[in-house]
């Protein structure tokens, strides 16, 4: 394989899938039950990409709950609802199915690595229909630790049987840039995501698209490319 890049490790919330619908509905559904009213979406929207337990605790205090809830029962509530909403509100962003199918074509081997629960993560990865173009997920509960850690993606380079240097992220926010610089890939982030992509405390990517559709023709260009 004449080119730098091999395989494409991607992330799933703001990245492939609006999620926000579902977690936002499934946030004010645990809210309901504790007697709060539902936050303002964008607020919620604020909370996503840390994992499931910092999206609970941070909910709960923007409703003002303090100590006053345990966050790890929270939690479980907040997944109970969110097994309902996952995949029912949400959509595939445009441009992600046909990347990803020219990604396939051109030889790529794909991964999600995540932090979304891996149970959550294979549902709407499935009902999406997005599973058929993906060849390994990692989760946010596969390992003991989750992005901004590299573990998470120098073991999905491990199951790609891909060497990290012959691999790029593609993300939606700081935690992608963080996780990647750690783990010594180059990052493209999206700019429709939820991680702010065009603000002014986001950390310089590799490159910023518009459309996965463009993914192919930029992994083609030399790596020394991406960082001029």
């Amino acid at each position: 394989m004449n080119r730098d890049c091999h395989a494409v490790l991607i992330d799933l919330d703001g990245t492939m899938v609006d999620t926000a619908p579902d977690i936002v509905a499934a946030v004010g559904l645990m809210l309901k039950d504790f007697g709060a009213a539902p936050l303002p979406y964008d607020r919620v929207t604020g909370f996503i990409g840390n994992g499931v337990f910092k999206l609970v605790r941070r909910s709960l205090d923007a409703a003002g709950f303090g100590e006053r809830v345990d966050v790890e029962h929270a939690q479980t509530v907040f997944e109970a609802h969110y097994a309902i909403t996952n995949a029912t509100l949400g959509r595939v962003f445009p441009g992600v199915m046909a990347g990803l199918r020219a990604l396939r074509q051109h030889g790529y081997r794909c991964a999600c690595v995540t932090n979304k629960p891996h149970t959550l993560a294979a549902a709407l990865l499935e009902k999406m229909g997005l599973a058929a173009y993906l060849d390994v997920l990692v989760a946010g509960d596969t390992l003991a630790s989750m992005k901004p850690s590299p573990e998470p993606l120098w073991h999905a380079c491990r199951l790609l049987d891909a060497e990290p240097e012959h691999c790029t992220l593609v993300g939606d926010s700081s935690v992608d840039i963080a996780a990647a610089r750690a783990a010594g890939l180059p990052v493209f982030i999206v700019s429709y995501g939820y991680g702010s992509a065009s603000g002014a405390d986001m950390p310089r990517c590799d490159a910023l698209i518009d459309s996965f559709e463009a993914l192919p023709a930029i992994l083609a260009r030399p790596r020394q490319a991406l960082r001029a």
